[in-house]
């Protein structure tokens, strides 16, 4: 019976990177979790601002109307979503998403129109 050495397995670049990544989602979230009640109440105030920032930009915008509309109608939904799961008192990790997209989302917006 042939006994093979252990091989060692390499890891690409962009497999280094979204470890690096999950690595600092999982730190934040566990942080997150562990003191939730005052930086759900922060977040709170911090979103808002930047998805009303984000609904503003759309609004002062000259583009379809309709188009406009939904993606106002996004920004609106994603930021009552996390502020009812802050009030429902859901679990951390389903709040911490909600966190993370509404300010991904919002944040998209603003860049994208005000290049």
């Amino acid at each position: 019976m042939k006994t093979s050495a252990p091989h060692s397995i390499e890891y690409s670049d962009k497999n280094r990177k979204r470890s690096k990544i999950v690595q600092v989602y999982n730190n934040l979230l566990e942080e997150f979790k562990s003191r939730q009640t005052g930086y759900s109440t922060i977040a709170i105030i911090a979103q808002s601002c930047l998805g009303s920032a984000a609904a503003m930009l759309l609004l002062m915008s000259n583009m379809q109307d309709l188009f406009k509309m939904i993606l106002v109608f996004f920004v609106t939904i994603l930021c009552m979503a996390y502020n009812a799961t802050v009030l429902a008192q859901l679990k951390s990790k389903i709040t911490f998403n909600l966190l993370l997209i509404s300010l991904l989302f919002s944040a998209l917006i603003i860049i994208v129109y005000l290049i």
